[in-house]
């Protein structure tokens, strides 16, 4: 993600927009804070949804609900089958 000084800048921009408005450059400093802030939001977003596993068997579920077992992660969020 955004570093956390960026993110505490936007936030005060943010603020001081509410109180007393911003000047130009700080508009266009919040703009562009922002929308660095979307492309990496976006970039972390994509990253995680590369990694979902879509499973379409129950067959498949339950492989995948003991690969998560063995490992320690939760068995219920890792094999959500589709019944039909």
């Amino acid at each position: 993600m955004l570093e956390q000084k960026k993110m505490d800048r936007i936030n005060e921009l943010a603020r001081k927009s509410k109180r007393t408005g911003l000047t130009g450059a700080e508009k266009q400093e919040q703009q562009r804070l922002r929308q660095e802030y979307l492309a990496r939001f976006r970039e972390s977003f994509r990253v995680q949804l590369d990694n979902i596993e879509v499973v379409d068997t129950p067959e498949e579920a339950e492989r995948l609900r003991r690969k998560y077992a063995l490992q320690g992660g939760s068995p219920s969020t890792a094999g959500a089958s589709r019944e039909n």
